[in-house]
């Protein structure tokens, strides 16, 4: 039971190892990953080679993936582009396998202490964090393959007769490869780490519990099992996405098919390489676990040759496999980029979710429109279909606050760069007058609805009064839409600031002019209180936009 409970307990180090290493190396480069992802792929060679770089940067594939798909579900990748990368980020994760074959070949553990020591200093001095941090990710990586070497020799399996008699009682044919085949990609799909399988196919091959062959058979598994990942982050996304996803799938499958129709003579093949000869009664353990990790590298690379003449072909495949599931409308009222969860980098989560909040205030500008349809309607029913739509907006506001909000809160709760909160504050302060703007076109369509209601007619005054108010906070939203969507570098918060002035100044202005006209009897007490609700809410409209573009470039408020 202890040895067992040691095993468990260091591929739990293996895996907090790479996640932190993964995340210490995303928080270094988060941008310039984007970059690379965005301009390395031209073509589909240069998408395979991008994968690959990036992934042996991030180890880990299924960070890569993900990050794929959601670029693929912001419209910044091609399904083409992205079917690409994820080639290339099944080559970039064989780095692992070597690591892994490194650490059983000798004790790895001598080397962790000073790494140790070397990454608590630069964590508590603050020098080099995100080194330091990487530093620490890698001494539980390579503790926990110093564990797993000394778990494998302490079970000696090998000498265990119950053990010997149970993997003899499977025979070296296909039912057997396909039965740890089947092993392999249900575990890896439980335990959503192809590494941790792969280790722990390492310690069995490696104390002669299983042959190579079954050991080949479980790294296949693992291969189709961890496309689990990118298809659980892509199933609420945009159907783009959710093809990407099955592409990856697609990818692993085929490589698999191909390989159980050459799988002894391929193996057989691999072995010979390292030298390692499957039949012999004594076989050394440092070249099993290289034969498992060329293994692993050969069938990848081989598969990407095969495969990256027929990405067309793929990409109309999976086109064919998912239709998109819904209509533009219902889609109208979902969020679009980040339904997919928290991105395993959180430095491109809150990518994600600026995007997300571009869309919120587009959807915001299409709402006040709405006012303006309203105001102008003359049909009873087309009046109330259309205010009962701009209720529902509103209602959609106020639920966008609330899930953008929980999502930047799920992911400040990650270690981020004071960059990084600093963002996430912005991204709040956004969205919450965002939401404030939802509710001021709402109560505009109520004020809307009490002259309708009242049968109050405006003067021709009135009328131009409202058009003039309309037209300057379309033109504000318009502003801020462009400041969401472009290069905040670019925009000139000063001419956003004098629009804002020019509303505030039309609305005194024609509140001087609504109250003379009620002391002279020109209209009446309702009309004019209608009149003067509808010139304060334009306003407090436009107070709102100005504070969503200086949420957006960092600035403080406008006096």
């Amino acid at each position: 039971m202890l040895i067992v409970l040691k095993l468990l307990g260091s591929i739990a180090l293996l895996i907090y190892g790479m996640k932190v290493m993964s995340e210490a190396l995303q928080k270094m480069a988060g941008p310039q990953l984007r970059h690379l992802l965005g301009a390395m792929t031209s073509n589909r060679f240069s998408g395979v080679a991008t994968g690959a770089l990036v992934t042996v940067a991030v180890q880990s594939s299924a960070a890569t993936t993900v990050m794929t798909v959601s670029f693929v579900n912001a419209a910044l990748l091609t399904l083409t582009q992205a079917i690409s990368v994820i080639m290339g980020a099944n080559i970039g994760t064989t780095m692992s396998a070597w690591i892994m074959s490194a650490g059983f070949s000798f004790n790895i553990t001598n080397v962790v202490w000073p790494v140790f020591l070397v990454a608590i200093i630069l964590i508590q001095t603050g020098k080099q964090r995100y080194l330091g941090d990487f530093l620490f990710g890698l001494s539980f990586l390579l503790f926990a393959l110093g564990m797993l070497r000394q778990t494998g020799v302490d079970m000696d399996l090998a000498s265990r007769p119950a053990v010997v008699a149970f993997f003899d009682s499977f025979p070296t044919n296909y039912w057997t490869v396909l039965l740890f085949l089947l092993i392999g990609t249900v575990l890896t799909a439980l335990v959503q780490s192809s590494a941790a399988l792969m280790a722990i196919t390492m310690v069995l091959c490696s104390t002669g519990a299983i042959t190579i062959y079954q050991g080949i058979a479980l790294v296949m598994g693992e291969n189709i099992g961890t496309t689990l990942t990118a298809n659980l982050a892509a199933l609420s996304a945009n159907v783009q996405a959710r093809r990407t996803a099955l592409a990856h799938l697609v990818f692993n499958v085929f490589g698999v098919l191909w390989v159980l129709v050459l799988f002894f003579p391929f193996v057989r093949l691999v072995c010979r390489i390292v030298g390692l000869d499957p039949a012999a009664e004594s076989i050394d353990p440092t070249r099993l676990t290289f034969a498992l990790a060329t293994f692993h590298t050969g069938f990848n690379l081989i598969n990407t040759a095969l495969l990256i003449g027929f990405i067309p072909q793929i990409e109309k495949l999976v086109c064919a496999l998912i239709k998109p599931r819904q209509t533009e409308e219902d889609d109208e009222f979902r969020l679009k980029y980040i339904r997919g969860g928290i991105m395993k980098t959180p430095e491109l989560s809150i990518f994600q979710a600026q995007k997300e909040i571009a869309t919120f205030g587009k959807r915001m500008q299409r709402m006040f429109w709405m006012i303006n349809d309203l105001y102008g309607m003359k049909e009873d029913d087309d009046f109330e279909k259309l205010f009962e739509r701009i209720k529902k907006y509103e209602e959609i506001s106020d639920r966008m606050e609330n899930e953008i909000g929980h999502y930047l809160g799920a992911v400040s709760d990650a270690h981020l760069s004071d960059d990084s909160k600093m963002k996430i504050r912005s991204m709040l302060r956004q969205i919450g007058e965002l939401e404030s703007i939802g509710d001021s076109c709402f109560n505009l369509a109520r004020v809307i609805r009490r002259k309708r209601d009242n049968k109050i007619a405006f003067t021709e005054e009135q009328e131009a009064g409202f058009s003039q108010m309309n037209a300057l906070v379309d033109e504000a939203l318009t502003r801020m839409n462009t400041l969401l969507y472009g290069h905040k570098d670019e925009y000139d918060i000063a001419e956003s600031r004098d629009i804002e002035s020019r509303i505030n100044a039309t609305r005194d202005r024609l509140k001087q002019q609504n109250a003379d006209a009620m002391d002279n009897r020109t209209y009446g007490y309702d009309n004019g209180t209608v009149y003067n609700d509808m010139l304060s809410e334009f306003e407090k409209t436009g107070d709102y936009v100005i504070n969503v573009s200086e949420a957006r470039l960092g600035v403080a408020r406008a006096l």
